[in-house]
């Protein structure tokens, strides 16, 4: 597995990163067994946000950490931060709303590192764009947040480019990531100036959702069943690669550098993502896998 920075001045992260938004629903043995697969397949990254499993998954997977302290040293955190949901947990929060103020990132980033049983956490995400943003008490938060060795470095999620440059004007130092959903699903961020702008910073962006949320495994849609007919095409070319591997490779073979954040709770997913790394697409058949969804050449 490759292990590269996410941006010159960022944190080295393995090239595709373990997300644990799912990973509320199992019990703590396969969350042990979840981690312990993703370190042997070299899967070192670790994505949370404080939200995940209603306001629970960052404990569970802290819970596994200490039962395996030996671990911790091997791993980097990810988490995010800014959205507040209506929740039995939060009796006080009256309207799903964002929330970007000083205190509220400071405390949150605070209890991630309680949760997860850390003393720091290597990336610290705004997790939505949040329209009341004040971006100078954002960079105080990361500031301090930063001061204090609490968080070593900062990015955001879903930004446009605009918000993006936004908050970056306030900062002394740079945003290191994107988080946004990118697949051959979601190709809007490869052609709307999201991947330039970080490529021009030289930054990676973390891609959630990159298989497609699994479509082209249930859909009965066209767009699926040409991406399925294009991956059993391709499949003997490729040593009998699966859809999963080709979905990621697709995104792999950018100049960019493009971070997958796999999503699953099953660890023969894992494995199999992390094999992906050796699969390398052909330019033109990058090329055939984005007509097909598509359903026509790029003009």
């Amino acid at each position: 597995m490759q292990q590269l920075q996410i941006h010159p001045s960022g944190p080295t992260f393995s090239r595709i990163i373990a997300g644990a938004w799912r990973w509320n629903s199992i019990p703590a043995n396969t969350i042990d067994l979840l981690i312990q697969t993703a370190l042997d397949e070299g899967i070192t990254t670790f994505d949370h946000a404080d939200i995940y499993g209603d306001y629970s998954n960052e404990k569970t997977f802290g819970e596994a950490v200490a039962r395996q302290p030996q671990l911790a040293s091997k791993m980097q955190l990810v988490t995010k931060c800014g959205i507040k949901l209506t929740s039995s947990k939060k009796p006080e929060h009256r309207v799903k709303h964002y929330d970007s103020s000083k205190e509220h990132i400071i405390r949150s980033a605070e209890t991630s590192l309680s949760l997860l049983h850390t003393d720091h956490i290597d990336l610290l995400l705004i997790h939505r764009p949040d329209p009341l943003m004040d971006v100078e008490e954002v960079a105080a938060a990361f500031s301090q947040l930063k001061k204090d060795g609490k968080v070593l470095h900062f990015g955001v999620s879903n930004f446009t480019t605009y918000q993006f440059d936004l908050l970056q004007s306030a900062l002394p130092f740079p945003l290191v990531t994107n988080q946004v959903e990118l697949s051959l699903f979601c190709t809007s961020p490869l052609f709307d100036g999201t991947i330039e702008q970080l490529y021009r910073h030289k930054a990676s962006a973390m891609a959630w959702s990159p298989l497609g949320g699994g479509r082209t495994f249930i859909a009965e849609d066209e767009t699926s069943r040409r991406i399925r007919e294009k991956v059993n095409e391709f499949s003997a070319k490729y040593n009998n690669a699966t859809t999963t591997q080709f979905f990621i490779s697709w995104l792999l073979k950018h100049p960019s550098k493009i971070f997958p954040v796999i999503g699953t709770s099953k660890p023969e997913r894992l494995r199999e993502a992390a094999s992906a790394i050796d699969l390398k697409l052909d330019t033109q058949d990058w090329y055939e896998m984005l007509k097909a969804v598509r359903g026509k050449d790029v003009d």
